[in-house]
């Protein structure tokens, strides 16, 4: 029998019931998908990485049930049910089709035999050879020369011979794969032979050698790597690099992968200066919970003989019932690990505080409670002690809120902490500390109910809020005495504090049409009042846990405390802060062109609540704020900040920024940032050299050629105030860099990036440390080297990596 373009056993119910199934999965799929990101409250831990594959998943038929449909320009049977299909023939089932200019399907056995230009589909994978043999019922065959794209990864394959022994195992003889899509690939891997297992994800290369661009670079006996975009255990591919703290180091790292849902990595290390380094890191995610453990060892430090170490555990779960709890645990050997063990290092060089807190808490739509511990570990400069905060042990926290209650908005906020701080290592040197204390430890209770009125109408809003500040203290211990008089020591245990906070808040806005830069736009006028009430009392006597001054800035000078922190002094207030602010948006977006802010404080009486060795204001109007924020053009944004004082007409701060973006990969950010030292004051036998600052920033990232780009950061400060050693005393001028990076990307010609960065950051008031990364990134495979990236989004202001995130791929990727 002939029949041309003919449809055999094609049933179209079977085919409304596959696609049916198919969409049935994709929804299942997309609830699963989900990254398992463990939010327990405002404690939420997202554990990056762990997640179920993306990729779409078909509902799997057995084989009897799957109608074959096939389709050539001349189709010929026999009574013993064998078809030969000739001229543009396939074979087409629900989970597979092959393709060739001849095939031969035996519908008994389902085996297919085809010949010339054979192609065979399935799983978003396309194998094409001279020949094949294959059988649809058992998915196995055999084919010779064959050309490989496997759709999970977007990877290419070709070698002598292959085997496929099921629908998820098959041999390779003799192959060269690469991930990269390219007509002439950069970068390969050639093995004797491959085994590919794709329900295991694994694949295990024999005698693999990778070459990039027609150079070995890295052989290896025994090779074992993930076949799709999934986790897999397995060596991941080595970083290096080098500082001059701890010399050349590499890294071997090992990853587990343990379940779907938590995985481990250990972390081999080898520093030329300092010795063998054991990391690891176990990372874990569940329904309500997550969390992370990392820690490593180092037994014999070459430089200094002693064992380093760090440890850091984050957890968060929720309980159920409105009620979660977690923790975050932190701690080194020593005051100098980071300097010495941060590869990549500024932000983690000057770590000085290391929390260690767990906590219990429960919440629901009006009220909010827990109970915490929080301790620190605070890492020292020898040339530069600080002295340590108070530990909570524990910390109690009550709050509620009603809002829009018959037009009232009620909040309550209370908290009982018992604060302790016992001086270790350098710091017991402190001026003034006693017996390994340093001011008084004891306990605090405060409560603050408010009660404001919020009217809002078209155009203007005033909200009056009225509250009682309640504190009670509970101290013992008072080493030093009294802060402002050391050595008095004849102050009661027992000590309360009561005051009354009014505040009033009002604005209106004005709006008008006009043009700017020859656009329409809208200009806006925004008044603002801020008037705040709060009466005297002597706090002389109060202990200061965790209160410092805060910053004069727009968003303090309409707080109710000009004190942050537990409030353990509140200012007396009689003074009104008055701003003014228009903005230029566009007409049509509504993106803001333009602002521009000023305001300032003027003060009805006198301060007379200071923290310890703190000079009270005597002015009665504060210094002039003024801030303006412009996009000039689509490519340039502006911001000037300014602080003047108008008694000594001279700028006390000030902040100048532009960033120049005119096309992707090209950027230029310019600051300048200046604050006027504070006074110095004086603690008892110790005189404290507390700094400003006056630093300019330039950064840049900048395409010399189409292939070759710059990145780079120069911090410079310009203050010449002395940097002090641990007795106050002036060692040097301040001047210097405080940190630079340079470095290069190269773009290559297809599928690979090379970069070498450089970085140079203080780790202490004298002391630099130097580092130099290289990578070699291959894409479709991963990166030889220190991982750069991290440290340069953070340094450099809009940075961009130079190859654009890959787009993930379907099983039907290739479906034809």
């Amino acid at each position: 029998m002939r029949i041309v373009r003919s449809l055999i056993l094609f049933l179209a119910g079977a085919v409304s019931v596959a696609q049916a199934q198919v969409a049935t999965d994709t929804s299942a799929n997309s609830k699963s998908s989900a990254p398992p990101v463990s939010n327990t409250g405002s404690q939420g831990v997202e554990v990056l990485g762990l997640r179920s594959s993306p990729g779409l998943r078909v509902h799997r038929l057995t084989s009897d049930q799957m109608p074959a449909y096939l389709e050539a320009d001349t189709i010929d049977s026999d009574p013993d049910s064998n078809v030969t299909l000739s001229g543009s023939a396939q074979v087409r089932r629900l989970d597979t089709v092959l393709k060739g200019d001849k095939i031969t399907y035996h519908r008994a056995s389902g085996e297919v035999d085809s010949q010339g230009g054979a192609r065979l589909m399935r799983d978003g994978t396309l194998i094409t050879a001279p020949a094949m043999q294959y059988s649809l019922d058992t998915n196995s065959g055999q084919m010779s020369a064959p050309d490989f794209w496997l759709g999970a990864t977007g990877g290419f394959a070709k070698a002598d011979h292959a085997d496929i022994f099921s629908r998820s195992t098959m041999r390779l003889q003799n192959t060269t794969y690469t991930g990269c899509g390219c007509a002439e690939p950069s970068w390969y891997i050639k093995s004797q032979s491959v085994d590919l297992d794709f329900d295991e994800n694994e694949g295990v290369a024999r005698n693999g050698v990778l070459y990039f661009k027609d150079v070995p670079i890295l052989a290896s006996p025994y090779m074992t790597f993930p076949i799709k975009k999934e986790r897999k255990s397995g060596f991941l591919l080595p970083t290096y690099g080098s500082t001059s703290r701890s010399g050349f180091e590499i890294q071997t790292p090992y990853y587990f992968n343990l379940a779907p849902n938590y995985d481990a990595t250990l972390y081999p290390r080898l520093l030329s200066k300092r010795g063998l380094q054991l990391g690891g890191e176990f990372r874990y995610a569940g329904p309500g919970y997550g969390g992370v453990l990392a820690g490593t060892y180092l037994p014999s430090d070459a430089q200094t003989g002693e064992k380093r170490w760090m440890y850091s555990s984050r957890h968060a779960q929720d309980l159920g019932d409105g009620f979660y709890t977690s923790w975050d645990i932190n701690g080194v050997s020593d005051n100098d690990y980071y300097r010495d063990f941060s590869t990549i290092g500024l932000n983690y060089a000057s770590t000085t505080y290391l929390p260690r807190q767990g906590l219990v808490g429960w919440s629901n739509q009006y009220w909010q409670t827990y109970a915490q511990v929080y301790k620190y570990q605070t890492l020292q400069d020898v040339n530069a002690l600080i002295v340590p905060p108070y530990d909570k042990i524990p910390e109690l926290s009550l709050r509620g809120q009603r809002y829009n209650f018959h037009g009232f908005d009620a909040e309550f906020a209370s908290t009982a902490t018992r604060f302790q701080r016992t001086l270790v290592g350098p710091a017991e040197n402190l001026t003034g500390a006693i017996n390994g204390h340093y001011g008084p430890d004891g306990d605090r209770l405060k409560m603050y109910p408010t009660l404001a009125f919020p009217i809002v109408r078209p155009g203007w809003y005033v909200t009056p809020k009225v509250g009682y500040n309640f504190t009670q203290y509970q101290s013992t211990n008072w080493y030093g005495g009294d802060w402002n008089n050391l050595g008095t020591t004849n102050y009661p245990s027992s000590m309360s504090r009561g005051l009354p906070i009014f505040s009033v808040d009002s604005g209106m806005t004005f709006e008008r049409d006009t043009t700017l830069f020859g656009k329409d736009s809208l200009q806006t006028l925004e008044p603002r009042l801020y008037y705040l009430r709060v009466p005297y009392r002597n706090q002389s006597k109060l202990p200061n846990y965790d209160t410092a001054l805060a910053d004069f800035s727009f968003a303090q000078a309409f707080e109710e405390n000009i004190y942050t922190g537990g409030w353990d002094r509140i200012a007396n207030a009689n003074q009104l802060t008055a701003a003014l602010t228009t903005r230029w948006l566009d007409a049509n977006t509504g993106f803001e062109r333009l602002s521009a802010s000023v305001g300032q404080q003027v003060y009805f009486e006198d301060q007379r609540v200071t923290l310890p060795n703190e000079s009270p204001r005597t002015n009665v109007r504060s210094n002039f704020l003024a801030e303006t924020t412009a996009a000039l053009t689509d490519t340039l944004s502006t911001t000037v900040s300014a602080q003047y004082d108008p008694y000594n007409s001279r700028f006390q701060q000030g902040l100048v920024s532009a960033r120049w973006a005119p096309q992707r990969l090209t950027s230029v950010s310019l600051s300048y940032r200046y604050q006027r030292d504070p006074p110095t004051v004086s603690t008892g036998a110790q005189q404290s050299y507390v700094q400003g600052q006056n630093q300019i920033s330039m950064a840049f990232q900048w395409p010399f050629t189409q292939r070759i780009y710059g990145v780079g950061r120069v911090d410079y400060s310009l203050h010449t105030g002395p940097i002090t050693d641990s007795n106050g005393v002036p060692t040097q001028d301040s001047r210097r860099i405080t940190q630079a990076i340079a470095g290069l990307e190269y773009k290559g010609d297809c599928c690979w990036t090379g970069r070498v960065v450089f970085q140079r950051y203080a780790v202490a008031a004298d002391e630099v440390n130097t580092a130099v990364f290289f990578q070699l990134e291959l894409t479709g495979l991963g990166a030889l080297g220190t991982d750069p990236l991290k440290l340069m989004r953070r340094s450099i202001p809009g940075y961009e990596s130079v190859n654009p995130p890959p787009q993930p791929g379907t099983t039907f990727e290739r479906y034809e």
